[in-house]
């Protein structure tokens, strides 16, 4: 792995989501001022047309770095991203142009995370593979971190303040990656794929690895259900304000970014991730059942804490072991996963916000109980995993 390319990716993640992170506290505010009767359901169906964007075009961005290259796409995207939160910030209660911008985040977010995602492959061995996509996770994580609680503070000089601060974050980081950033695909490897026959995202999609792609669908489900819901369940059970669902945020970001900045990257060795995953996937579904009898703020916070520990365990682990196992170009087997991951993005709202209007703690019931469902995934790749090996060893 190289650890000065290594660097510059770690930058550049952390301080795009902090720009992502920063909205989180203010957007589910602003567009409940548009509509308060509506206000749930609007933040599920924008949450879910990003994704829904992502997922269509996530593929088309890896194929497409594969072929010229990974630094030009991830440039563009950034671009995209700041001009998307700087619509959004301008939109003043215009649900068009909310649901335009969200149109936009989702268009350009496959060519920063699933590229990304390629790019770290493209850097680090084998043998390396888990500790750079733990190094992934830690720096998402920490802008994660960052982002909501200093968006709670920029909500105090307006709620549309934030929205300017992640354009303005998101355009330094472009500026950033413009001048440090290298390419990681030599012009020879780039031709080859030129050359090759363009792969379906979904060619991927086999054998024991569909196992691990339905497994990372079902986590961002979960999740994205929650992330929707969070704040109007706050509100309605202790009042809660952006400041408040910042530091909620801050919280379950700097357990995910210890967890994998330090235990993952430290301690995990290849072989190990499916039982790791298998933990962080009971660990999640705690999180979630804890967070149903949340009446006080503390008490959620400790919820998301637990919930955290249990993401961050899971992800990189996914992740890693995809990018290992896979048969396809490490773009297209990183443009599936992340379309796994916007169709979990697209579904979880929806459902989540529709399950919110029926009881306020249905979304976090079915998000623990899916968590548990999902570790016989696990168990079934396991059990195909060996005897693939097996064969290739007589």
């Amino acid at each position: 792995m190289e650890k000065k390319r290594m660097s510059i990716i770690m930058s550049i993640l952390v301080i795009t989501f902090i720009g992502f992170g920063i909205i989180i506290p203010v957007m589910p505010v602003i567009i409940q001022d548009a509509d308060p009767e509506g206000a749930a359901l609007h933040t599920g169906r924008m949450l879910a047309l990003y994704s829904a964007v992502s997922f269509l075009l996530s593929p088309i961005w890896g194929n497409l770095s594969d072929r010229i290259g990974r630094r030009p796409i991830i440039l563009t995207g950034l671009l995209g991203f700041s001009a998307s939160f700087l619509l959004f910030g301008l939109s003043a209660g215009d649900m068009t142009l909310m649901y335009l911008s969200r149109s936009l985040g989702g268009l350009f977010s496959g060519a920063v995370a699933s590229v990304i995602v390629a790019y770290v492959a493209d850097i680090t061995p084998p043998e390396h593979r888990t500790k750079g996509m733990g190094l992934v996770g830690m720096s998402i994580g920490l802008g994660f971190t960052v982002g909501p609680g200093f968006g709670g503070l920029l909500s105090v000089v307006s709620h549309e303040t934030p929205f300017y601060a992640a354009s303005a974050l998101t355009l330094l980081t472009f500026v950033l990656a413009f001048a440090t950033l290298k390419e990681s695909l030599t012009e020879e490897q780039r031709s080859k794929r030129r050359s090759a026959k363009r792969e379906s995202r979904w060619t991927a999609f086999q054998g024991r690895l569909k196992y691990l792609y339905v497994l990372a669908f079902f986590v961002t489900f979960t999740l994205a259900g929650m992330e929707a819901t969070l704040q109007y369940f706050g509100e309605k059970r202790f009042a809660v304000t952006p400041l408040q669902v910042g530091m909620l945020f801050f919280v379950c970001g700097l357990v995910g970014a210890l967890v994998q900045g330090g235990f993952v990257r430290r301690r995990i060795k290849k072989g190990e991730e499916t039982k790791y995953i298998t933990i962080g996937l009971v660990v999640s579904a705690l999180g979630f059942f804890m967070l149903i009898f949340a009446h006080a703020l503390w008490w959620a916070i400790l919820s998301l804490a637990v919930f955290g520990v249990g993401n961050s365990l899971i992800r990189p682990c996914v992740t890693s072991l995809i990018t290992q196992k896979t048969t396809v170009g490490q773009g297209v087997a990183s443009g599936l996963s992340s379309s796994m991951d916007s169709l979990g993005r697209i579904a979880g709202p929806l459902l989540g916000s529709l399950l919110f209007t029926y009881e306020i703690g249905l979304p976090y019931m079915v998000g623990g109980i899916l968590c548990l469902g999902a570790v016989l995934l696990v168990t079934r790749f396991t059990r195909l995993d060996h005897q693939v090996v097996e064969q290739h060893a007589s």
